[in-house]
């Protein structure tokens, strides 16, 4: 653990305050920016004893950690000002400029730290300002510096977009394995005066996409008061497994001759810092935009020797879009996933949008499934001999931002999970891995989830094929438990384990107890990794049937399955009915077929012959009829299945 950790673990950690508000009050001339008035991070070089001086008169009054002046010192910015070739070279010697100065306050009873602060540059690659890989590229350079240079921590802070952040994560993660040193990880998100992010994304969608990062410390700085951000810090407070950091503005800015100026006082920072840290439990406090030492003073004497709330958060699943978060626990179950945006499916409709690029058409559908009520969006754009990265890609680029229901990437190609995994600013979902070429899949699979932030479907197949007993597909899901969560680093809360079935109404012997042993296997694994979710493509029991049987059997099996411990059902939402709106002996009939009830003979022959004979009876309710059934039976056509000399129907 580090000298920084162990001091978090020990007392309330103090930061400095504004940068930018520090370098106006000593008035630096134009010469002092070489041309580049603006940019503060060239002054490192030009004036670095004004630097020093601003370090110095934070650690003076008591901080504990400095930031490097190097907010906008990522080549994105500094090619704004021609400097994106001393990109190393400014941010190394900001750090040894701050370390030099904190190594000059610290004692072994009161040691001090430098942060490299890391901005979130000017480009928001959510709306397309910039590729992931640029992005991540660009942090990857300044992070490493930065450690070259000594800091203690990496501050990635001033977030304005989701995947600014995933991707700051990324080349902060890449810098690290480059220089071959760990150290701690701080991310810093700024809501507005919204209370949501520059985009729109909610805390809770922030949170659900940050929380699977090996990060340190999650937090809130710049753009508003602490005012402003008090229900935000609470909300991290309670469900955030990390430290939690706030650093706010000197109150909300106001124009006032063309300039902001900030009003807050240095007793009010102080108050509500003392509030956060006593209430809430967090356990790093300062000061962004119109902070000044004496701000700090304040927070220093209202925080010291106080004991943080008591928090104990555990891990909890969830997925988010790029504006609102889902629990994977979410009540009552089970959680649905659209499965229209499919291009495998038998229904061509999808297909045929994806085939024609039909993006705002496609962007209309997954509204429309999301406002019909599926929390989540299955998305599978694979077609046989055509271009399925382009086409996956083609599709998020505009539904991404513009749909609240978070997505599942479904694909069989890791690159094209990774393509799009690069293109969502929420926590995703990835469908899915299994073990059929042994650990072939994970291995490309499993690094992208931790990359990425990402949740992971976990199929149980294994080197011998699909599991068909309940044994095999528990005995699977544990082995890819314990493979992603050790070898891997995935949270348990981060699998969703597919238990799988097979049709039961084909007639087909070996499929006759798929519907048993997949329930088994899901209490089982329910019982057995108890802090993993699961989830089943319901419709593939029904495999053979036509439409009215279909929906009852997936109906009531999806019922059944729930009370098992099914967490997540990839459905046509649509076509799903509640129990108490079929009519009993329909219900009757599908529990039959599903336990292989043969009190009244085949179970399957006994749905045939219930089905076939009630085609000619007349005067049968007919669906959404208020007063009748949901299933008119007299209108079913026969089932695909049914015997050629229609013996099951006499």
């Amino acid at each position: 653990m580090s000298d920084f950790l162990k001091t978090l673990r020990e007392r309330v950690i103090v930061y400095d305050g504004a940068m930018g508000t520090s370098v106006q009050v000593r008035q630096p001339s134009v010469d002092d920016f070489w041309g580049n008035e603006g940019c503060n991070e060239i002054l490192v070089l030009s004036r670095p004893d004004l630097i020093r001086d601003i370090h110095a008169s934070f650690l003076r009054v008591g901080c504990d950690v400095v930031e490097t002046d190097t907010f906008g010192a990522t080549r994105t910015v500094l090619a704004e000002y021609g400097l994106q070739d001393r990109t190393a070279e400014i941010n190394q010697a900001a750090a040894r400029l701050a370390k030099d100065v904190a190594t000059q306050f610290s004692t072994p009873e009161r040691p001090r730290f430098v942060a490299g602060s890391i901005g979130p540059t000017t480009k928001l690659p959510s709306l397309g300002h910039i590729g992931f890989d640029d992005m991540a590229a660009a942090f990857e350079e300044q992070a490493l510096a930065l450690i070259e240079g000594g800091v203690d921590i990496l501050l990635i802070e001033t977030c304005q977009d989701l995947l600014q952040a995933k991707a700051a994560l990324a080349g902060v993660s890449d810098a690290m394995k480059k220089a071959g040193k760990r150290l701690p990880v701080q991310m810093q998100i700024t809501l507005e005066a919204t209370g949501t992010m520059l985009l729109g994304t909610e805390i809770g969608a922030a949170h659900a996409a940050l929380e699977p990062y090996d990060i340190d410390i999650l937090g809130l700085n710049c753009a508003t008061g602490p005012v402003e951000m008090n229900d935000a810090v609470r909300y991290l407070g309670l469900n955030s497994t990390k430290d939690v950091s706030v650093l706010p503005n000197a109150g909300l800015p106001q124009n006032e001759g063309g300039r902001a100026v900030y009003k807050l006082t240095p007793k009010e920072l102080a108050d509500y810092h003392r509030h956060f840290v006593a209430d809430y439990g967090v356990r790093i406090v300062g000061g962004c935009c119109g902070t000044t030492p004496e701000h700090l003073k304040a927070v220093v004497d209202s925080v010291s020797g106080l004991e943080p709330a008591k928090r104990g958060v555990r891990p909890a699943g969830a997925a988010s879009s790029a504006y609102t978060s889902v629990p994977l626990d979410l009540e009552p179950k089970p959680l649905i996933v659209a499965e229209e945006l499919n291009t495998t499916t038998r229904v061509e409709h999808f297909r045929n949008l994806v085939r024609a690029q039909k993006y705002d058409d496609i962007l209309t559908l997954a509204k429309k499934l999301a406002h019909d009520g599926s929390h989540m969006l299955d998305l599978c754009c694979a077609i046989v001999g055509e271009d399925e990265k382009a086409y996956i890609c083609g599709v998020l680029e505009k539904i991404a931002t513009r749909v609240p229901a978070p997505i599942l990437v479904d694909s069989t190609e890791a690159d094209v999970i990774e393509e799009a995994l690069k293109r969502i600013p929420g926590k995703a979902i990835i469908n899915s891995i299994n073990l059929e070429d042994g650990e072939k899949r994970t291995s490309k699979v499993l690094p992208m989830a931790k990359r990425y932030g990402a949740a992971v479907i976990a199929l149980t197949i294994d080197e011998a094929g699909m599991a068909l007993t309940a044994d095999r597909k528990v005995a699977i899901a544990k082995r890819i438990f314990e493979l992603a969560t050790t070898k891997y680093g995935i949270r348990p809360v981060d699998l969703i384990f597919d238990p799988l079935t097979l049709p039961i109404s084909t007639g087909q012997e070996d499929y006759r107890t798929a519907g048993m042993e997949t329930l088994e296997a899901i209490k089982r694994i329910k019982q057995e990794i108890p802090e993993v979710r699961t989830i089943l493509g319901v419709s593939n029991i029904s495999f053979g049937l036509d439409a009215y049987p279909r929906r009852v059997l997936n109906s009531v099996f999806m019922h059944e399955a729930t009370d098992n411990g099914l967490d997540l059902a990839i459905v046509n939402y649509s076509k799903i009915y509640p129990l108490y709106k079929i009519p009993q002996e329909e219900v009757a009939l599908a529990q039959k077929l599903i336990h292989q009830d043969r009190s009244a003979g085949d179970p399957l022959q006994v749905v045939h012959g219930a089905f076939c004979r009630n085609q000619g009876q007349a005067g049968r309710r007919q669906p959404n009829d208020p007063d009748g059934s949901v299933f008119a039976l007299a209108r079913l056509p026969l089932a695909e299945s049914c015997t050629a000399d229609k013996s099951c129907c006499s």
